[in-house]
């Protein structure tokens, strides 16, 4: 059974959200954040543990990784994530390896453990944005644009007792998601839930969203979900 969780708990140091640095336009830590760090904490000793980040941010997932014990990669396509990742690693005094690029930039390595909280939500425009702060949240017309791309990239990342952990929305289809892993070979369910009130986001487009009956008329809240697979 999922856990319920609440989603407005601080993180953990060190990376609490008023301690972090980010540039414009960079994703700010939310409530998937502070989900998916909980997901990640109940996974115990991460010591010695390759772990990847993908869409790292402002690097608050890998940090918490790093402060776990983890060697951490963060991946992001965001020239200014990357920038504040490595500044809030090193104020933090972790060392984080840092990326620049896509997940298919690290095809051939391995990992113990993939973390993402990938843009997933569904927008009126058919492919994200190439650049600008909505290119953190926005993920086409189902808002599955980069969680598909996961799909088909993660499981060949992971090594053989690898797990992915990964949030995001049930408005972009978690059931979705997990058919997809498990057609990777993968053993997929969601570990988590949290319903949390409309973001500006999603307010802002809430007749386009109704007109596609992603959400009746008197929605208010949104699901969020963790989903765990490791390799079958």
């Amino acid at each position: 059974m999922a856990r319920l969780i609440t989603p407005d708990a601080p993180l953990a140091r060190p990376v609490a959200p008023d301690r972090l640095w980010r540039l414009p336009g960079v994703y700010a830590p939310q409530a998937d954040t502070r989900l998916l760090a909980g997901a990640l904490r109940r996974e115990g000793a991460l010591s010695g543990l390759d772990v990847l980040d993908i869409g790292t941010g402002s690097g608050a997932l890998a940090l918490y990784a790093a402060h776990l014990g983890a060697r951490v990669t963060a991946l992001d396509v965001s020239r200014r994530a990357v920038w504040s990742t490595r500044i809030n690693a090193w104020r933090a005094g972790l060392r984080i390896s840092t990326l620049r690029g896509s997940v298919e930039d690290l095809a051939g390595r391995r990992f113990d453990l993939i973390l993402s909280n990938p843009p997933y939500v569904p927008a009126p425009r058919p492919l994200p944005p190439g650049r600008g702060a909505a290119r953190a949240w926005d993920a086409g017309t189902d808002g599955r644009h980069v969680l598909d791309r996961l799909g088909r990239t993660a499981p060949a990342l992971l090594g053989p007792h690898g797990v992915l952990l990964l949030v995001q929305s049930a408005l972009s289809g978690t059931e979705a998601t997990l058919e997809m892993l498990e057609a990777a070979g993968m053993r997929a369910r969601v570990t988590d839930r949290a319903a949390i009130p409309y973001g500006p986001v999603l307010r802002s487009r809430l007749d386009w969203l109704r007109a596609r009956r992603l959400i009746g008329p008197d929605d208010t809240m949104e699901e969020l979900v963790v989903i765990r697979a490791e390799h079958s």
